[in-house]
């Protein structure tokens, strides 16, 4: 391995830094959008039974906005639970931005990885062929120079597509994931609000 980053120069540099990064987020995205995490199952229905018994209390306020994003927009209503139904969804719908911001949070530097990472590659390739273009001399060619270019090209095209395929799959996949979950934090806010304005019965 080291032979191969040796041989490719130090145009593979940027594109290693821009790997070990893309890796980071990628963890880091995969432990965070977790469903179980984002949207948990059964909390709309905890709030109705617990509203059956009055208005929500501060506490249990706290509690349901620290539990969870789905949580934050659900709480973002029960704050204003005695308002209009109006009042209530723009509440909702304040929050569900920050929440949705918060979930896309280095989905943008993931992207721009995958867009980046074969122009680096691509660098690494016309530094290669200079090298190769340098190799030239009017008594003939350096060998060692010219299969120094042709390494340097090669490794770091390779390199800058090995980099940015996983990083533009997994980018891909976040956004849809992220979408996914917006749309079922809209569908729960909205039984919330029904529920409240006594237009919804949860079983």
């Amino acid at each position: 391995m080291f032979d191969i980053i040796r041989a490719a120069g130090w145009p593979i540099w940027p594109l290693l830094a821009a790997s070990v990064i893309a890796v980071a987020l990628i963890i880091e995205r995969l432990a965070s959008l977790r469903r179980v995490k984002v949207v948990p199952a059964g909390l709309i229905e905890s709030l109705a039974a617990d509203l059956k018994g009055g208005q929500p209390s501060d506490d249990m306020i706290r509690r349901v906005a620290a539990h969870s994003p789905l949580g934050r927009v659900l709480a973002a209503g029960l704050r204003n639970v005695r308002s209009s139904r109006e009042v209530m969804k723009e509440a909702i719908e304040e929050e569900g931005r920050a929440v949705a911001h918060h979930l896309e949070r280095y989905l943008t530097t993931l992207g721009t990885i995958a867009a980046a990472a074969p122009l680096m590659g691509l660098f690494g390739t016309v530094v290669g062929m200079i090298e190769i273009f340098a190799s030239q001399t009017a008594s003939g060619s350096n060998p060692q120079q010219l299969a120094s270019g042709i390494s340097i090209a090669l490794y770091n095209t390779g390199f800058g597509l090995l980099v940015a395929i996983p990083a533009l799959i997994f980018y891909r996949y976040f956004r849809g994931r992220v979408d996914d979950f917006i749309v079922d934090m809209e569908q729960q806010a909205v039984k919330l609000v029904e529920i409240v304005h006594g237009e919804r019965l949860v079983k």
